[in-house]
């Protein structure tokens, strides 16, 4: 291409931004090929201050904001599943002919159902509620092999596992915050324990189905305080070495007492 000044020929002539016309190195400068636009290329170009690059850093408190309590379509439905499971369990009891007439019949083992499916739900929710005051998403979920060994556990007569689900917790939290949390669920069945066995003791009859949920709920206790994997007690262990020994130790005392004297009225 030729120099649209010179007429010299240019392998690589350089584009003019104010005229669009082409030229060789040495008239590439508006002022050296007469620019037509050349009083575009002397207008003074103002050029605004600005600030150097600013950035801010927010560092969240250590407690999360408080939230309100929530619960979604979609764990309302898993919680139904859920509750129809572990009723099955409580109710598949009523198979052992022995065992349901020391109930007193059929309004004593609804009574029971009522009893062990909400001991389970109220352990789940008390997480749940505890991780949503700390600003964290907290929804019960069921698992697949957890639905499945409590399913079997509905048909069984030896085999009686309840575990259809969890509350899954998700968010920011510290040591402390989990320690909250995972205490949660092991306190509410020892208190629901503690009542349910101060109940036997004083209705001598019907008292065999508040033993049965003294023992429930203390055998809950006691086996998720165990300082391992991913069961409460290892988070709790992990925050607060004291209170994690009250907590077991409270529920080993009341599963001891309440499965002896559990056998004791049975036999």
């Amino acid at each position: 291409m030729k120099c649209q000044k010179c007429e010299q020929e240019t392998f690589l002539p350089f584009r003019c931004p104010y005229c669009g016309g082409y030229f060789c190195s040495d008239h590439r400068l508006p002022e050296n090929h007469e620019c037509p636009q050349i009083q575009l290329a002397r207008t003074p170009i103002t050029v605004q201050k600005q600030k150097p690059y600013e950035y801010t850093i927010t560092y969240a408190p250590s407690e999360p904001t408080r939230r309100k309590i929530y619960f979604s379509n979609r764990e309302i439905r898993h919680l139904t599943i859920a509750a129809i499971l572990v009723a099955g369990i409580a109710l598949s009891v009523g198979i052992y002919s022995d065992i349901y007439e020391e109930m007193g019949g059929p309004i004593m083992l609804a009574a029971f159902t009522l009893i062990l499916t909400g001991s389970f739900f109220i352990h789940e929710i008390a997480h749940k509620i505890t991780a949503q005051r700390r600003g964290l998403w907290a929804e019960f979920r069921l698992t697949f092999m957890g639905a499945i060994l409590t399913l079997i556990s509905v048909v069984s007569p030896f085999f009686k596992i309840i575990s259809p689900g969890a509350v899954m917790i998700s968010g920011s939290a510290d040591l402390k915050n989990m320690g909250k949390i995972s205490i949660a669920g092991p306190a509410t069945n020892i208190t629901l324990s503690t009542t349910f066995l101060a109940v036997a003791f004083l209705l001598p009859q019907g008292n065999l189905i508040f033993l049965f949920g003294a023992a429930f709920n203390a055998w809950i206790a006691l086996f998720n305080l165990i300082p391992f994997g991913i069961l409460d007690g290892f988070k709790v262990f992990m925050w607060n070495k004291k209170i994690w020994a009250l907590a077991f130790a409270a529920s080993l005392i009341l599963t001891i007492v309440s499965y002896m004297a559990l056998y004791k009225f049975v036999f």
